[in-house]
């Protein structure tokens, strides 16, 4: 089996591409499961949601699609088949007045089951970013590999990300995939991922569109899976991943969210009742490629 990431095709069991293990097998455990964090640079928590928590959250995101006219109503609306040759949708906020539709999406990545999940993991109270990221990635649409720290870097490094598909994601759909062995690229980390989107002048946060390259060039490997809804996989800010083509007709419906600890420095463009988010990224004029900055890197 072969899967599309950008251009590039990548066969399941090769040395470009595995499977994600899931870390059931030792949940309650939070020793191990850090252990495991720290080893792997992800966890894969299969039914970490309850799905009909999963269905709320997705019926809300499918509401705003539909109303913004991208879906193809002879199906299901829940379906999100996706009108021929329409953009994504990304409903980035925090809870308000104006997300009020959203409440089911909020509730399910803040409740406190999962805040007590964080909690245990990280061995004290555990905070969310109060900015939360859910999206509708359309046919077509996949994610350039990336380390999340060049995007929210300004307080712990110790941050996670949690990615949750809101509905099953078969490999048709284009699934997360990370690098294993990524959060070790100590070159990388001491250059791309220094880089602040907002600071630096550069196009892109990504760091490469070309997923085979990296495993050539820096001894990575590729792992994704199938998800079903109420899934998630759990990932520190140095973890390069990405996703492969969504080669399905309906959108792929997932959302990042992020959790630290209480105690630790927050981003700032993130916190608060109205976070300024990215003030300067893509905002500016002769921004750099990416291309160019791993010159100045040596990369």
């Amino acid at each position: 089996m072969k899967l599309q990431m950008g251009n590039a095709y990548l066969e399941m069991g090769s040395k470009y591409l595995t499977t994600l293990r899931d870390s059931n097998d030792i949940l309650g455990d939070f020793n191990r499961l850090s252990e495991r964090l720290a080893e792997d640079g992800y966890l894969l928590i299969r039914q970490f949601h309850n799905k009909e928590n999963i269905q709320l959250a997705r019926q809300a995101l499918v509401d705003r699609l539909n109303n913004q006219g991208k879906i193809n109503t002879d199906y299901p609306l829940i379906d999100a088949i996706a009108k021929e040759d329409v953009k994504g949708s990304f409903f980035g906020g925090v809870p308000s007045d104006e997300n009020q539709d959203l409440a089911p999406f909020y509730e399910l990545v803040t409740n406190e089951e999962v805040m007590d999940f964080f909690s245990h993991l990280l061995g004290e109270e555990a905070l969310t970013l109060d900015y939360k990221w859910p999206r509708a990635v359309p046919p077509g649409g996949n994610t350039g590999a990336h380390y999340d720290i060049v995007y929210m870097g300004r307080g712990t490094k110790d941050l996670y990300t949690m990615w949750t598909p809101l509905g099953n994601v078969t490999y048709e759909q284009g699934p997360l995939a990370m690098l294993l062995g990524s959060q070790h690229f100590e070159k990388v980390k001491n250059s791309y991922g220094k880089m602040d989107v907002d600071r630096d002048h550069v196009e892109t946060g990504w760091f490469s569109n070309d997923p085979i390259e990296l495993v050539d060039h820096f001894n990575g490997q590729w792992a994704t899976t199938e998800f079903e809804a109420g899934d998630v996989i759990i990932f520190g800010m140095f973890m390069m991943h990405s996703s492969f083509n969504n080669d399905s007709d309906s959108f792929r419906m997932s959302a990042d969210t992020r959790y630290q600890a209480a105690s630790e420095a927050t981003d700032e463009r993130w916190v608060g009742k109205n976070p300024k988010g990215h003030y300067a990224w893509g905002k500016e004029k002769d921004l750099i490629t990416v291309e160019e900055a791993r010159k100045t890197w040596g990369l």
